[in-house]
């Protein structure tokens, strides 16, 4: 009987041990935080609609660049919590205005409101399931997401002089796919050990979901809103 390899084959099976463990405790910490950030995003939002809150778009692009990349400075310190909750805070809050001009334009405002979130809630988590359950990789699918979202971001601003309202649909219709994609690849970067910082993994579900959640609004208002 030979026993040469045993060691190396127990060696094996430790490390495995330890990594689906490492990944387990990442997907935990990152689920519980994301669910506290998405809670206190939407009580920011919640305020900023109550407050009627208006948008200023140059206030809105620095405050959220700068307190991302603050959060991804701190990411390995305590501050990263406080970070990250400031962050998600700011972002609900810059939500508010479009929230609340939904509600008060359209008689269903409310209605339109709620079947977004309950719809960015079943694909977030139909996504997510499908990648927990398979742990299949996406990570094949990150460099045409990247490209697919620069492209969506060039035809955004364009439209910013064009303002075709069907162009505007299009890029929403687009964008439900590629935040729905990176659900999946982001998902997926956690499980195989693509991302170990729980902070980081957090940022990007989180994202996910808002932009996701954002452009479901905008489509579903186009189609089933009623304006007052």
């Amino acid at each position: 009987m030979q026993f040469n390899n045993l060691p190396e084959k127990s060696t094996t099976a430790s490390n495995t041990q330890q990594s689906l463990l490492s990944t387990h405790t990442v997907l935990r910490n990152t689920y519980f935080l994301l669910s506290l950030t998405l809670l206190f995003s939407a009580l920011m939002t919640f305020v900023a609609v109550r407050i009627n809150a208006q948008p200023n778009w140059l206030i809105a692009i620095i405050g959220i660049f700068g307190l991302m990349f603050l959060t991804m400075k701190l990411r390995n310190s305590i501050w990263g919590l406080a970070s990250i909750f400031a962050f998600t805070g700011f972002v609900g809050f810059c939500m508010g205005p479009l929230v609340g001009m939904i509600i008060k334009d359209y008689s269903n405002g409310a209605n339109i409101v709620m079947t977004a979130f309950g719809g960015t809630g079943v694909i977030f988590f139909a996504l997510s399931a499908y990648v927990l359950t398979t742990r299949k990789n996406f990570n094949a699918i990150g460099g045409f997401l990247f490209v697919a979202l620069l492209v969506a971001i060039v035809a955004i601003v364009a439209n910013l002089f064009l303002q075709i309202a069907a162009l505007q649909l299009v890029i929403s219709a687009v964008l439900v796919l590629i935040f729905s994609g990176f659900i999946l690849y982001d998902t997926s970067r956690i499980i195989n050990n693509g991302e170990r910082n729980y902070i980081m993994a957090t940022i990007a579900l989180y994202l996910d979901i808002i932009n996701l959640f954002q452009n479901l609004l905008i489509l579903i208002s186009a189609f089933s809103g009623n304006r007052n």
